[in-house]
């Protein structure tokens, strides 16, 4: 028997209490107790988002609403500026690209992060652009962009600026308002550690003034009806009920433990991720850590090891699954999630695989040594220490 741990950038672990929430009895999605439930959800939701706007909930999968932001916001033809350095970058250039917006993309490597300059020079190059579009935390890297400065130059422009949040929501600080953010992005099974299936959009008034114009063909992702449903508290169409019920209790939790608490618990795990994998001898994918995020840790897979396998070997032998690389990185890094419902003893357990892992693929290093940093360096950081005190 081997007993089975989840640390994927998302979907991600559940908490007991939050899977009781999920399998309750169904109730009506136009009944008064679920109209209350939707009316909490949404509200700390703002909460969250640190928003005055209205975030509208979607059935679908983040990539849902990464689509119902792009169909909403503009008219055909409409120019982009879409900054990629990873494989969302590029989901956000192919759904531009299917809905006949003319995309300008700024491509970066890998691993790398987005410069707000080159943003700002853009737009003061083309007062035709219509819309900026940047991951917060790019979830095939780890890497993470400094949306505030970017936020700080479209704001000045007459661009909106559509950020996909969806794995940086809750492992790092987002401040919509604060930031300028138009539009922003987030998804239920990332830090949330929801259930899949639902997405999230936060809609700022500049954002508003383009949806009234846009000519992009929608029906069930149109905001102008989520927008009239919301103020019933309910969704134009069937929602996914025991979803947003099971959120309503992931964000309770959320807050019980204090947002800012959940920020230092995902840095804490994400340095001592980062120390187990230098300590033995790994390369990270994002070198400066100045530039990662603290939802996912981007790992070069060693020479003569196919990542695919690893994580295999991981997933089936020792029960632990990590996630893989996508797109041009496939086969050559590994990612290991410490989002969401995620605890110090699930990372240690996690290297303890990632290096029994490695030992039956033939890499040599000293057994123990990732452990050990992971558990140093958590030491250092004890986020447990506020449970005590």
């Amino acid at each position: 028997m081997v007993k089975k741990y989840i640390l994927t950038p998302g979907p991600t672990p559940i908490s007991e209490e939050v899977l009781i929430e999920h399998g309750r009895s169904l109730m009506h999605h136009r009944s008064p107790e679920f109209g209350e439930i939707f009316s909490e959800v949404s509200e700390k939701l703002k909460k969250l988002y640190k928003t005055k706007n209205d975030v509208f909930v979607l059935t679908s999968s983040g990539s849902g609403g990464m689509e119902t932001a792009i169909t909403n916001s503009f008219c055909k033809g409409d120019k982009v500026l879409v900054a990629s350095m990873g494989n969302f970058g590029e989901r956000f250039k192919k759904i531009s690209q299917t809905f006949g917006l003319d995309v300008i993309a700024l491509d970066y490597e890998w691993g790398d992060i987005v410069d707000p300059q080159d943003i700002k020079k853009h737009l003061e190059a083309d007062s035709s652009i219509k819309g900026v579009m940047v991951q917060f935390s790019e979830t095939s890297t780890g890497a993470l962009n400094d949306v505030e400065a970017i936020g700080d130059i479209v704001k000045d422009f007459p661009a909106i600026l559509i950020v996909d949040a969806i794995s940086g929501l809750v492992a790092s600080d987002l401040e919509t308002d604060k930031w300028n953010l138009d539009i922003v992005i987030g998804g239920s099974q990332k830090g949330l550690s929801a259930p899949t299936g639902t997405a999230f959009i936060s809609i700022s008034d500049k954002a508003w003034k383009m949806i009234k114009k846009s000519d992009i063909p929608r029906f069930y992702f149109d905001l102008n009806a989520a927008k009239k449903s919301l103020e019933k508290n309910q969704t134009p169409w069937t929602p996914g009920i025991s979803i947003i019920v099971a959120m309503n209790k992931a964000m309770d939790l959320l807050f019980e433990e204090g947002v800012d608490n959940a920020f230092k618990r995902h840095e804490a795990l994400a340095k001592a991720s980062w120390a187990g994998a230098e300590a033995l001898g790994l390369e990270m994918l994002v070198s400066d850590p100045g530039k990662r995020g603290y939802s996912t840790t981007a790992i070069k897979v060693p020479e003569g090891i196919d990542g695919g396998e690893l994580t295999k070997v991981m997933r089936l032998k020792y029960g632990v699954t990590i996630a893989g690389g996508q797109g041009k990185l496939k086969g050559k890094i590994i990612r290991i999630g410490h989002i969401g419902y995620v605890e110090m003893f699930d990372l240690i357990t996690a290297f303890a695989a990632l290096e029994m892992a490695l030992n039956d693929l033939g890499y040599d290093f000293e057994p123990g040594a990732g452990i050990t940093a992971v558990q140093k360096t958590l030491m250092k950081n004890n986020y447990l220490d506020k449970a005590i005190s």
